[in-house]
């Protein structure tokens, strides 16, 4: 599942994708950066060196894991284990620093998906779960992304 707006008690939360099988459900948030990176698992920020530009970003291991508590919140039926966070790099990013655990770039996620053997959900438990994040999502429309940028910008004081 792609751009899933979901609700939240003080607004909403936008998740990147959702990948629900047999072996967990995983909360993707993607990044499409270039340059260096520098990574922190601890700071609230990560910092983007493009030639001489910094440019700081929100941490986001940070920013996913309010994204995975939403998704545990909806599948709650789930064990807590099942619902797994994971940040993918898609661009030409390099790393500067050593990657932190649960962050990926896009051949090493491929490969951390196909390595993947210990089934958490039966196929039954697939479909519910994909039928609860249906039925929760907020519609797929321009109207929704600007509530969700107005939500955020209240959350954040303008920030977004």
């Amino acid at each position: 599942m792609n751009n899933v707006t979901l609700p939240l008690k003080d607004g909403t939360t936008q998740v990147d994708h959702i990948l629900v099988s047999r072996f967990g459900v995983f909360v993707i948030e993607t990044k499409d950066y270039k340059g260096w990176i520098f990574a922190n698992p601890k700071h609230a920020t990560w910092t983007q060196t493009i030639f001489k530009s910094k440019y700081k970003f929100q941490n986001p291991i940070f920013q996913n894991y309010q994204h995975l508590r939403a998704v545990q919140t909806l599948l709650d039926f789930l064990p807590p284990d099942a619902v797994k966070s994971a940040v993918v790099f898609t661009g030409e990013a390099e790393f500067k620093t050593e990657i932190p655990d649960g962050v990926f770039t896009l051949p090493r996620f491929i490969e951390n998906m196909r390595s993947q053997t210990n089934e958490l959900l039966s196929v039954n438990r697939v479909q519910f779960c994909v039928g609860r994040l249906e039925t929760s999502r907020l519609a797929l429309t321009r109207q929704t992304d600007i509530e969700h940028v107005q939500n955020l910008q209240r959350r954040h004081g303008g920030e977004t």
